[in-house]
C-alpha cells in the first residue's frame, strides 16, 4: 500500500504541472475511452448537498472539434493574440453542463469537479485549458444540447505544444497578476507567495 500513498510533495508537484496550455499538438488524438475517464474522477469530488447535477459532454471528432473552436474565447491578458493556430488547436474537448432539472446552483461543485479532471489529465501528460469565456448558446446548438442542460465551463484538451512556468509575484495588493509571453513563446504565470494569502 506504501506505493499508493500521495504525498504533499507529490500533490505539489502535479499542482504545479496542472497549468493551462493554450497550445496544442493536434495531431495527437485522445480517445473517448480516455476523455470518459477524465470524467470518471469528477464522481469522486465532494459535492453540494450531494446532489451531483453535473453532465459532461466529450467532444473529439475533428468535425465537432471544428465547430466548437470558433465559439470559444482565448487568453484575455494576451490582447495581440487571436487563439491557437489550426496546428495549435485542441485535439479535444470536454463540455460541463449543470442539468437543470435538479436545481439552479452547483455550489462548489464545478470547481471541484473540473480541478479533478484536469489534474487526472496532469498524470498523463495531457494539458488543459478551463475556459469560461464562450457562446453558451452556440455551443448547445452545434452539440445539440438538451434545453435542460446549461453549460458552465468548456475544457480544451491535447498533447502541450508550449512551455508554461510559474513564477513568484512580489508581495502586495498591488502586484502586477496578469500571465504574459516572452517573445521565446514562454507562458509565464505569476502566482501570489503564501505570505500574501495567510491570514
Amino acid at each position: 500500500m506504501a506505493d499508493s500513498v500521495i504525498t504533499l510533495s507529490s500533490l505539489r508537484r502535479l499542482l504545479q504541472a496542472n497549468r493551462s496550455i493554450r497550445r496544442f499538438d493536434q495531431s495527437v488524438a485522445l480517445s473517448p475511452e480516455l476523455l470518459a475517464g477524465l470524467v470518471d474522477l469528477a464522481r469522486y469530488t465532494a459535492s453540494g448537498r450531494n446532489v451531483q447535477m453535473l453532465r459532461y459532454r466529450l467532444v473529439y471528432s475533428p468535425q465537432e472539434c471544428s465547430r466548437v473552436f470558433p465559439l470559444l474565447g482565448w487568453a484575455g491578458y494576451l490582447r495581440d493574440w487571436a487563439g491557437p493556430d489550426p496546428c495549435e488547436r485542441p485535439a479535444a474537448y470536454i463540455v460541463q453542463c449543470m442539468d437543470t432539472r435538479l436545481g439552479t446552483g452547483c455550489l462548489c461543485d464545478d470547481g471541484l469537479q473540473l480541478e479533478a479532471i484536469t489534474l487526472g489529465a496532469a498524470t498523463q501528460e495531457i494539458g488543459c485549458c478551463i475556459i469560461k469565456s464562450f457562446d453558451k448558446q452556440a455551443v448547445s446548438a452545434v452539440l445539440s444540447l438538451a434545453d435542460y442542460l446549461e453549460p458552465h465551463y468548456v475544457v480544451a484538451l491535447g498533447y502541450p505544444d508550449e512551455k508554461v512556468v510559474i513564477e513568484d509575484m512580489q508581495p502586495g495588493l498591488d502586484a502586477d497578476f496578469k500571465y504574459y509571453r516572452t517573445p521565446d513563446g514562454v507562458h509565464h504565470v505569476p502566482k501570489r507567495p503564501l505570505s500574501d494569502i495567510l491570514l
